[in-house]
């Protein structure tokens, strides 16, 4: 009966000392064989390249992660941040903390200033109908040593001064105020004095900034440029040329004003320019 359920599918049958040898096909063969494949193929998710983080390491600067590359199809992920120390913890984490749960989403992570000192990774966890795989990104570099706060604006606090130097891109200058004597220009003014004042970041005073000025159309006042003091000032003096008045009928004086940082690009960095009016009578 053994003999004769194999025959249709047996190359050769044979009996050799009582027991039926049997030799199978091929093709029956490999359907034996294709479940024992089938099982070898289902394992879990396999790392192939680790997750990656986007920064720069600033305070106030937002980092984001890449979940990184992986084989065997997984079907969900799970994200998490691992806050370490200024030495990056161990390659698998250790020694880092997670400041928030694991999610279905790549979080990102607004860095402020207690993170200042502090190292970051990205753990990804893939999982499929099999299992799970986990993967940790290569630390970041401390924060306190890579870049500069992204505001530009000087670390300190409290309503005072602050030297020009301290500020970076992309802070801005701002000429807030001016101040013009005479008040109003006549046909007979001779000179002019400007007074023009100069902040940043929270309405902060600038010392040192460099601030120019020049009527426009050009020629009917000289020009001048000045550093700003203690209290955020600079003051300029005006002489009268030839040209002015523009117009018989003129009614203003149009000056161009620029502030600036010393030794840094004026029409780039973090100066500023604008135009003010004062009253002309002739």
């Amino acid at each position: 009966m053994f003999s004769f359920l194999l025959a249709p599918v047996a190359t050769h049958v044979r009996q050799r000392a009582g027991v039926v040898v049997v030799l199978l096909g091929a093709a029956f063969a490999a359907a034996l064989v294709v479940p024992s494949v089938y099982a070898r193929g289902q394992v879990a998710p396999v790392n192939t390249a680790a997750p990656t983080i986007a920064y720069p390491l600033g305070i106030g600067a937002t980092l984001t992660m890449t979940q990184g590359t992986w084989s065997n199809s997984p079907t969900s992920f799970t994200y998490q941040w691992l806050r370490c120390g200024r030495d990056g913890g161990a390659a698998d984490g250790t020694g880092c903390t997670a400041p928030s749960a694991p999610t279905t989403t790549p979080p990102e992570v607004l860095l402020e200033r207690e993170d200042a000192g502090s190292t970051w990774r990205a753990r990804v966890t893939a999982t499929n109908t099999t299992g799970t795989g986990i993967a940790v990104s290569a630390a970041t570099g401390p924060v306190d040593n890579l870049g500069a706060n992204l505001t530009g604006c000087p670390d300190v606090h409290g309503t005072g001064n602050v030297h020009v130097s301290e500020f970076s891109p992309p802070a801005r200058l701002l000429v807030d105020r001016r101040q013009m004597t005479p008040s109003v220009v006549t046909r007979s003014t001779q000179r002019i004095t400007l007074r023009i004042h100069v902040v940043a970041c929270d309405d902060r005073d600038v010392i040192g900034a460099l601030v120019y000025v020049t009527p426009t159309p050009f020629n009917q006042f000289t020009h001048a440029e000045q550093l700003t003091n203690a209290t955020g000032w600079a003051t300029l003096t005006l002489n009268r040329l030839r040209a002015f008045p523009a117009t018989p009928q003129q009614r203003n004086l149009i000056v161009f004003v620029r502030a600036s940082k010393p030794g840094e690009d004026p029409l780039g960095g973090i100066s500023s320019r604008r135009l003010v009016s004062f009253p002309v009578r002739l």
